[in-house]
């Protein structure tokens, strides 16, 4: 689901209203740790619960003085954001 790779935290498989509770709490321990990109581009399904993962995330980080990218998006993660309009509050590394 997670793994660290240096600085990176790398999602893969689903990540959906099924399962994005414990995302979000594993995230949550490696960026506490100093990981400050999240990778997407082994994500396989996604909802717009990921998109609320993502902005949790990023809540989070700037709460603490923290700052994260997003990597790799899905296109249809961008299209959700859209949808919601926050697309352009997503800091994403092209």
């Amino acid at each position: 689901m997670i793994r660290r790779e240096a600085g990176r935290i790398v999602l893969s498989g689903p990540v959906t209203l099924a399962n994005v509770a414990a995302v979000l709490e594993e995230g949550r321990r490696h960026l506490a740790d100093g990981a400050s990109t999240v990778d997407l581009g082994e994500v396989t399904e996604l909802d717009s619960s990921a998109l609320a993962l993502l902005l949790a995330w990023l809540r989070e980080a700037k709460a603490g003085g923290r700052t994260i990218a997003f990597a790799n998006l899905p296109e249809s993660l961008r299209t959700i954001a859209r949808l919601y309009g926050v697309e352009d509050i997503l800091p994403a590394i092209h």
